[in-house]
């Protein structure tokens, strides 16, 4: 064997290979989270090196920037924020066995490597181990992993198995079947909470010896061992490399040695490696680009076989697979699936399948109905038969309604829409507010823009569904859900903002990254709304006002505020390529009127972002849609909003690229005259017709043909025709909002309401009432001076808004807080007065209204204004051990008088354990003989750094508080 001098040497074994095209290792630095290892195409095996046993940087396993391979496992997830998977580790060894990893530094059997002696290309994978002189060799075939280690000298050496590595193991086992087999399973506890795993594994020489560990104690005298702590090691004398062959299975055992026997490599390793090569070859074939630099050829390519790497086949050749309610289910046709990250890949990974592969898209949308048979709900972000519900919205409708609606066979509508109705239809996740107020509230759920914007995404799809099925009350109610962004729209400022008690929340800060806001801020979510693009223009006040506040967020300065969001790269200026809910604003200039600032843009998000070195991503991979993006700007096209079936026109990055489509048919999209130095387009033609609009249509390119674009070094003038608005008109206005008015005041506070649509009157009541037309008309300013919740709805015509209720809270007069101690400003709660503001926080922390003090104590001294007779002092706290809030040790009371000299009533503590991982509100409070205090002081002892157990042992925890009652 030979290996490559560094990673970014790719020589083709001939001229035509398109794997030769392919850089695995891109996007293994950096944040990008991908692995380099030996796959194929959407393959249950992923039989790849770990590197990183955990943190950020290891969410894959493999991280480039590290100098020990710990093992050769075989299931990785690609480009995921958060880190599992990693499961049956296998490691070559020779002389003594180590059954530690050796992390820490200490004797074990991780070894160090070289990247100038390591090479991959899709479906292969080898490596130089230097501590031992083993080369490991690396193919896949769909269910197994086959690895070919030559050991040195001799060839002797040994196979350690490691059942503990990585996550927390909840059961295992290994049998030595015969001198050749070893078979076992594996169920461990991660992100996905219950995951199982079973192997059958094969040896292609006899092993001499063997021995076991089990809880820490060796053993040659067992054959098979079960327990949370098992690891194995087999002993191979004097031979050819050694070739081991290990198929998985979700099923039992009996499905992996079925996906053995079914798969076995009897023609040998080379053999087993072609077959690899020309499944990516076929998959990679789909496309083909003519031109471009050696470079942006590497690029495109491993974009493309990114986007191929999952979802993952998770059924047996026998069609048994695991389903959401973790019982044993057959696939009566085609595969299923498992790895849905559909928060990420809806927008663009799932469009690039449903227009070239309409086999596993069928088989995508099946998977996603048997999960709905079986668990009850669509997927979120399945992971192994486990719903991990990381991530917001329902994404599995758009990907099941672009099925339907671009007329992708064999997929059942009826059932798709009754499973569509069912995920809107949850009282959880903020749903329930969601419908209540055509909105989520602040004070009802966090990350309430963001998961408003995504939901109304996903409503305007079931009512495009509704539609073609003739369900008209169902196309009415969700096409009124579509429009919820246009609750959250604040005139004042142009950006998408919360909404608490009906006021705007403040301060507002639209760079500010905060917990009304996934993984993003006011800049990066104010343009996610894809399904109404006019809509949303109409809002700004039109084409012009629009793009200017593009403009300002492609120009505005690259600093963001508030909470550390690792996933927030790739900036220009608060675009964010490197986190998708970004992914599409480029294009919307298209829909303004400035095309030419989307191919602008495009062409430099992809020259400049996507680069052919381990730091090539510019954020996760997020299985697919980073490296989606990519393919879908280099040909020219971007679904902004998949489900709609336009696509708009960018900067085509190839002289050609040929596209073999689902449907069997051929698309070219040809380029001239030079693409390298002209970016922007002059004219476009399908089949020959001149296309005077910014977009092409699903039915267009599905039926095949010629698109050609003519480029040229500076904008032409913009094509009159805007893409279509395929959101119907509606008749729902947006709430009315406080213009003026402090939530909590002293004395009293002076309002003025208003509402998006200028044009609207709003009609109001202060006695709890329903506004209705006959109700006031909210004219002029009103002084409110007790604590009062004012109920309004905005009226044009026939179009009214939903009722809101806007509240405003008197302070107690004369009450004041002192504290002695600083609270973390994204945990303020509004300021030193939330605690005696009498508004109490709820169990989620990030509905804003709990104050937090990390790595200190609290002392507060608060002066109520009068000496009442008191008799009870009570402290709200919380516990959320996951999110390192721990309840206080002790609470001290005292009360005084006069402010100097304080007398104590007692002490207040608990018996919450710190592992209790519920989370919890808990009054801590003091009970004492009445008398007369003005003063109160109370002293919060912290917990102190995080106890040894927990992920973040040793860092300084928070504690939470919010409302102290002096009854």
């Amino acid at each position: 064997m030979t290996f490559a001098l560094g990673v970014a040497v790719a020589v083709p074994a001939t001229a035509t290979k398109l794997t030769a095209e392919v850089d695995p290792f891109i996007g293994t630095g950096g944040t990008g989270h991908t692995y380099p290892g030996a796959t194929t195409p959407f393959g249950m095996v992923q039989v790849s090196p770990d590197t990183r046993l955990d943190g950020w940087e290891g969410c894959s396993g493999y991280w480039y920037p590290e100098k020990y391979i710990y093992g050769f496992s075989h299931t990785h997830l690609s480009g995921t924020g958060v880190g599992d998977y990693c499961d049956i580790l296998l490691m070559p060894g020779v002389g003594e066995v180590r059954f530690d990893n050796g992390a820490g530094g200490k004797p074990g059997y991780r070894s160090a490597f070289h990247h100038e002696e390591e090479w991959a290309t899709p479906g292969y994978y080898a490596v130089h181990l230097l501590d031992s002189d083993v080369r490991v060799e690396l193919t896949a075939t769909p269910r197994t992993g086959l690895h070919l280690y030559t050991f040195p000298g001799d060839g002797a050496g040994h196979v350690l198995l490691d059942l503990v590595h990585r996550d927390e193991v909840l059961d295992s086992s290994v049998r030595i079947v015969s001198d050749r087999e070893v078979r076992g399973f594996r169920r461990s506890r991660g992100w996905a909470q219950d995951q199982r795993v079973y192997f059958a594994l094969r040896f292609s020489r006899p092993l001499v010896s063997h021995v076991i560990q089990q809880d820490g104690v060796r053993s040659a005298d067992i054959t098979a061992a079960a327990g949370k702590a098992i690891r194995a090691a087999f002993e191979f004398g004097r031979g050819a490399p050694l070739r081991v062959q290990v198929a998985l299975s979700a099923v039992d055992e009996a499905g992996a040695v079925r996906n053995l026997q079914a798969e076995e490599a009897g023609a040998g390793f080379e053999a087993a490696r072609r077959r690899a090569e020309q499944s990516w070859e076929k998959e990679l074939g789909r496309i083909r680009i003519d031109g471009g630099t050696p470079t942006q050829r590497r690029v495109f390519y491993t974009a493309l076989y990114h986007a191929f790497l999952q979802p993952n086949l998770y059924s047996d050749v026998d069609g048994r697979y695991r389903g959401r309610d973790l019982q044993i289910h057959h696939a009566d046709a085609g595969n299923q699936y498992t790895v849905f990250s559909l928060w990420d890949t809806f927008r663009a990974a799932h469009p690039l399948y449903t227009l070239l592969l309409w086999d596993r898209t069928r088989d995508f949308a099946r998977t996603f109905l048997r999960q709905y048979q079986e668990g009850g709900l669509l997927p979120v972000w399945e992971l192994a038969a486990n719903e991990t519900n990381c991530m917001i919205g329902y994404h599995a409708v758009p990907v099941l309604a672009e099925a339907i609606l671009k007329g992708i066979p064999g997929i059942d509508a009826e059932k798709a829409f009754e499973a569509m109705c069912t995920s809107a239809a949850q009282d959880r996740r903020g749903l329930d507010a969601y419908r209540r107020h055509g909105f989520i509230p602040a004070d009802e759920e966090g990350e309430s823009v963001s998961q408003t914007l995504e939901y109304a995404y996903d409503d305007a799809c079931i009512a495009r569904v509704a539609a073609k099925l003739g369900k008209d009350a169902g196309e009415r109610e969700f096409l009124r859900r579509a429009r919820a962004y246009r609750h959250l729209y604040d005139p004042a400022t142009g950006f998408m903002r919360a909404r608490l008690h009906g006021h705007w929340f403040d301060p507002f800060d639209p760079a500010e990254v905060n917990f009304h806001y996934t993984e993003a801020n006011a800049w990066q979510y104010t343009f996610c709304v894809p399904q109404d693009v006019g809509g949303l223009i109409r809002l700004h006040g039109g084409e012009r006002r629009f793009a200017a506040q593009l403009d300002s967020l492609f120009a505005t300065q690259s600093q963001l505020h508030g909470t550390q969001q690792a996933d927030i790269t790739g900036l220009i200026g608060l675009y964010a390529q490197g986190n998708e809910p970004s992914h599409h604003m480029a294009y919307l200039y298209a829909y303004a009127g400035q095309p030419w600032k989307t191919q602008a843009l495009v062409r430099r998000i992809a020259d400049d972002m996507y680069r052919d070195g381990p730091e090539g991503l510019p954020g996760n991979e997020d299985c697919g849609q980073m490296s989606a993006w990519y393919v879908w700007s280099a040909l020219g096209l971007y679904p902004v909003d998949p489900a709609s079936g336009d696509y708009i026109l960018g900067s085509p990055r190839f002289p050609r690229a040929t596209l073999q489509l689902g449907n069997g048919r051929r698309l070219v999209i040809r380029a001239t005259p030079n693409v390298a130095t002209d970016p922007y387009v002059q004219a476009v033609r399908f089949d020959n017709e001149r296309l005077d609009r910014v977009s092409v249509t699903w039915d267009e390119l599905i039926a095949g043909g010629e698109l050609a674009f003519t480029m040229g070094p500076g904008p032409a003038a913009a094509p009159t025709s805007r893409p279509p608005e395929r959101l119907p008109p509606s008749d729902v206005l947006p709430a009315p909002f406080v213009a003026q008015g402090a939530r909590l005041f002293t004395g009293s506070t002076t309002v003025t309401l208003g509402c998006a649509d200028a044009a609207a009157a709003i009609h109001y009541t202060i006695d709890g009432s329903v506004p209705i037309l006959a109700s006031p008309v909210f004219e002029t300013a009103v002084q409110v001076d007790r604590t009062t919740t004012i109920r309004a709805v905005a009226v044009h015509d026939a179009a009214r808004s939903p009722v809101i209720d806007l509240s405003f809270f008197r302070k107690i007069p004369g009450r004041h807080v002192e504290l002695h101690a600083h609270y973390t400003p994204r945990y303020g709660a509004g300021g030193d007065d939330a605690l005696i503001d009498g508004l109490r926080g709820k169990a989620n922390f990030r509905l804003g209204a709990w104050q937090g003090f990390q790595g200190q104590d609290l002392e507060a001294r608060v002066d109520l204004g009068a000496a009442p007779e008191l008799q009870r002092l009570t402290l709200g706290c919380l516990q959320d051990t996951r999110s390192w809030i721990l309840l206080p040790l002790a609470v001290d009371f005292a009360v005084s008088t006069d402010g100097v000299h304080y007398e104590s009533v007692g002490t207040a503590t608990h018996d919450v354990p710190d592992r209790n991982l519920d989370v919890l509100v808990r009054d801590l409070q003091v009970s004492f003989p009445p008398r007369r205090a003005r003063f109160v002081r109370i002293r919060v002892h912290s917990y102190g750094p995080l106890p040894a157990w927990h992920p973040g042992a040793g860092s300084p925890s928070f504690i939470f508080v919010d409302e102290l009652v002096a009854e």
